[in-house]
């Protein structure tokens, strides 16, 4: 019996402590996905609260879809705790550029501000 518990515990130690930091360019496409099919607790799980304040502005006047989203990571940058990530979905075809930061060890989508320049 005492060996069950220790072995339910080492289990549960370790399914807990699965790898759950993901890099910028996961990250970026979970984001993308998420804001196109309009999944709010994916978009507001991997955004800084500026970030998810200004993506749910917009999503806000996009229509509804309910084609699967596919998105293509184009190119990415990482300068220390900023990450920049270029991405293309198959919602519009059009390219997009998002601005991450590393919040509590993960990286995370925010706002780029008005005058700021990525390196793309």
């Amino acid at each position: 019996m005492k060996n069950i518990v220790i072995c339910s515990l080492v289990l549960l130690f370790i399914s807990c402590s699965g790898n759950q930091n993901m890099t910028h360019t996961e990250t970026a496409k979970i984001v993308a996905e998420s804001f196109f099919s309009k999944d709010e607790s994916a978009l507001k799980k991997h955004t800084t609260a500026e970030g998810y304040a200004s993506l749910i502005t917009v999503q806000n006047m996009l229509p509804d879809s309910d084609k699967e989203i596919e998105v293509e990571i184009l190119d990415e940058a990482i300068d220390g705790e900023i990450a920049w990530v270029k991405y293309k979905t198959s919602y519009d075809g059009k390219t997009g550029i998002f601005k991450l930061v590393k919040e509590n060890g993960q990286w995370k989508v925010t706002n780029k501000g008005p005058r700021e320049k990525g390196p793309f």
